[in-house]
């Protein structure tokens, strides 16, 4: 098993703010209208476009710290009054009758969907008598999970289809988790995008008077970011819950309530929710997370308590010698201060293992002995000299695989317990690993090698073979990878920090500036973005003829924590700053010109692409901002956004506030200042970064700049959330509005 720490990734809104140098925020100012290249942009529209009209409440403004803080869209945080419900309408229909002029808008929906078609799988997973996988034949709305006793799956059977949950493929298999000896399957579904799940159990083998592929009359209800932690006796697991919302605060996936108080319980199979155990809790802390685990032997509960963000708390408690959960769980501090980040790999007897940076910024393993705690922390695979570890477990009895990052490309090194020795590194392609399974026990390990131009390869490494083969291939039809290459190149940020991107083209690509190019960005919460496979971004790469280029900026991992650090609180300025050097280098180096240039991030890259089209508009012809944390001084009042504090600061704090102010999306809306097309997407089920965000910011950049050469809209998808689960026909029609807009914004050609 990985270690478990809780990351969660998110996105804001923007709050009112039109001074141009972000230290008056009241909008009591009138506005200037500025000349504008149309940057591509149909005659008919350079003159002003006919926004909807959004109300604005000037009475709305709040003095903070001494600011006068505007706040005019407010009222759009209410996402079920009729106003909000009429603001959404509005704002679709204008998208749509723009994106619908798009002369190549069939063909290139069928471009795309014949690019998503392809069959695609998992990593196979070994649980009791079966292995089981995950495939999607192509343009299913769900993948669904298929076994067979044999790796061939000549003989394989449909063990779960999400599919059959719900007609328009809106039911998403959230959480998985199988038991020890795989006779019971624990399962968490989610509906519409919402981050709320209900965990069920099915039995995989006949057990318990229930037949192989029947569920159980277990339910269990409000359950937010978490797994199903089963006990070694299969009696039940662990899960964490938060308090039911209260109804005016709208229902599942439309809630804007805060979730705090979470609750770590223990459910018993068979009995009723009501009667669970209530294991952890922590009032005087509300804000706190948990994520459980059980060490493969059964033996250790292990609890991570974390407040946001990729530093947490590590608490272990014994079960009983049979596996079962005592009356009274006693947990055991092992670390009780956030310093670090720590998690627990698996355990033999007392002695635990486990990957952290703490006083190891790329990261470590170490041992911790339960009966002698005096010991503290032993060093087994001390950190590396310059590889980042992203990942480890234990296989095959005494086989520790450590994944480690070398300059954002995936390295596979084998290590033997107990000594921590290094037997080998495994020979893998160029590209990023993900998808491990493997169990303890088992001789075998399968991962998934990825690139910007290969979708998975899986590779099955035989330990008692000491052999790697190559499992199956993933072709995808119409794209030919052999016309692009990538390189990696380094830009030079404006402190003089050399962050890498990689770029993805025509081998016969000619440097003049006259290609369309598409950035995409993250940078945040020590999540790095590696080579990926994205049949939307082959399709842009074909049929446009387009430049893909990711920038690794500050604020991810790709680096260890020294990298995410330069990126946070008050030095996330410097993830801006990366971005926009690496849009500069783009177009220095002819790859690209500022009119032919689109940005994209979601989440937390929604608020990079938003803070950037403030700060340096000019850079770019086309912003693309998906489901975007925009308002920097509010993101924390809402569902699980108090968890961001970790990671952005929070604005309650004067220190906080100031630096947030400066950046903060919908508070440096400038007036005079010409902006790129943008488009701000977002969905009505998004209950972790909440939908408003994106409502009050395109409210905002409308009101400011109607006169704006280019388009600034929205687009609001309907029974979606945040992104996890999204059907396919949904993310392909998503991508087809965008790309629409990017072309009639930027007059892209088409390329058949």
């Amino acid at each position: 098993m990985p270690p478990r720490l809780l990351l969660l990734t998110v996105c804001l809104s923007l709050s009112n703010v039109l001074s141009a140098n972000g230290r008056t925020v009241s909008d009591r100012g009138s506005f200037q209208s500025v000349s504008h290249s149309a940057k591509g942009v149909s005659a008919a529209h350079k003159a002003q476009w006919d926004y909807p009209p959004a109300y604005r409440n000037t009475s709305s403004v709040e003095v903070l710290y001494g600011r006068e803080v505007a706040d005019p869209y407010r009222w759009l945080e209410n996402p079920d009054s009729e106003e909000t419900k009429e603001f959404i309408t509005a704002q679709n229909k204008l998208t749509a009758s723009y994106t619908g002029q798009y002369k190549y808008r069939k063909e290139a929906k069928a471009a795309l969907t014949n690019m998503h078609n392809y069959k695609r799988q998992s990593s196979p997973a070994r649980h009791g008598e079966y292995y089981y996988i995950t495939r999607n034949s192509g343009l299913q709305a769900q993948s669904v999970i298929y076994r067979d006793r044999s790796l061939s799956f000549e003989k394989q059977d449909v063990f779960f289809d999400p599919n059959q949950l719900s007609r328009e493929g809106t039911a998403a298999l959230a959480t998985s988790s199988f038991s020890t000896t795989g006779r019971l399957f624990g399962y968490g579904t989610s509906y519409n995008g919402s981050d709320w799940m209900t965990l069920r159990v099915r039995c995989a083998v006949n057990f318990l008077q229930c037949r192989s592929g029947e569920d159980l009359a277990d339910e269990v209800r409000w359950v937010k970011f978490s797994r199903m932690s089963w006990t070694s006796d299969e009696r039940g697991f662990f899960y964490t819950r938060y308090p039911e919302p209260s109804t005016e605060q709208g229902g599942p996936g439309t809630d804007t309530g805060g979730n705090t108080n979470a609750m770590l319980y223990y459910h018993r199979i068979g009995t009723p929710q009501s009667e669970d155990q209530l294991i952890l809790q922590d009032p005087e802390h509300p804000n706190y997370l948990f994520a459980s685990d059980v060490t493969s032997d059964g033996r250790w509960l292990v609890v991570t308590v974390s407040r946001g963000g990729a530093i947490n708390k590590l608490w272990v408690a014994p079960m009983n010698q049979d596996g079962s959960v005592p009356e009274r769980v006693e947990f055991r501090s092992i670390v009780d201060d956030f310093s670090a980040a720590h998690g627990v790999i698996d355990s033999d007897d007392s002695l635990l293992y486990i990957m952290t940076n703490a006083g190891a910024p790329r990261y470590k393993i170490v041992t911790y002995d339960m009966n002698s705690p005096e010991a503290g922390f032993v060093d087994l695979v001390p950190q590396h000299a310059t590889n980042v570890l992203k990942d480890a477990g234990i296989f095959a009895d005494n086989r520790l695989y450590l994944h480690y990052l070398q300059d954002v490309k995936s390295i596979l090194n084998i290590h033997v317990l107990p000594t921590g020795q290094k037997l080998r590194q495994l020979p893998t392609p160029v590209g990023s690993m993900s998808g491990f399974r493997y169990k303890r026990r088992n001789h075998e390990l399968f991962f998934q090698m990825s690139s910007y131009l290969a979708p998975a390869i899986t590779y099955r490494y035989d330990v008692s073979q000491d052999t790697v083969s190559e499992f199956h291939t993933t072709v995808v039809s119409g794209f030919n990878s052999n016309e692009f290459e990538t390189k990696q190149v380094l830009v030079r940020s404006n402190d003089g920090t050399q962050i890498p991107m990689f770029i993805t083209a025509r081998k016969d690509i000619k440097l003049d500036g006259s290609n369309p190019a598409l950035l995409y960005g993250y940078g945040g919460f020590s999540i790095s973005l590696l080579p990926n496979f994205s049949s939307s971004w082959a399709f842009f790469l074909r049929h446009y003829n387009g430049v893909l280029a990711v920038a690794n900026i500050r604020g991810g991992g790709e680096y260890g924590e020294l990298w995410h650090g330069g990126g946070m609180l008050t030095q996330k300025q410097n993830s801006f700053d990366d971005f926009q050097s690496a849009a500069k280098y783009l177009s220095s180096q002819g790859y690209t010109r500022p009119a032919r240039l689109t940005i994209n991030g979601g989440s937390n890259g929604g608020l990079l692409v938003g803070a950037s089209i403030n700060q340096a508009p000019e850079l770019f012809g086309c912003a693309l901002a998906d489901v975007g944390v925009m308002d920097m001084l509010r993101f924390h009042k809402f569902t699980i956004g108090h968890v961001w504090t970790a990671e952005y600061g929070n604005p309650d704090n004067e220190e906080d506030f100031e630096y947030l102010l400066d950046y903060s999306p919908l508070h440096n809306v400038r007036a005079d200042r010409a902006y790129p097309a943008v488009l701000l997407t977002t969905n009505d089920h998004d209950d972790r970064v909440v939908p408003l965000h994106s409502y009050k910011l395109a409210a905002q950049l409308q009101y400011a700049r109607r006169d704006n050469a280019s388009p600034l809209m929205l687009r609001v998808g309907v029974n979606a959330g945040h992104g996890a689960g999204k059907p396919t026909e949904k993310l392909i029609e998503e991508w087809v509005n965008k790309f629409a807009f990017m072309a009639l914004s930027l007059n892209l050609s088409w390329a058949l």
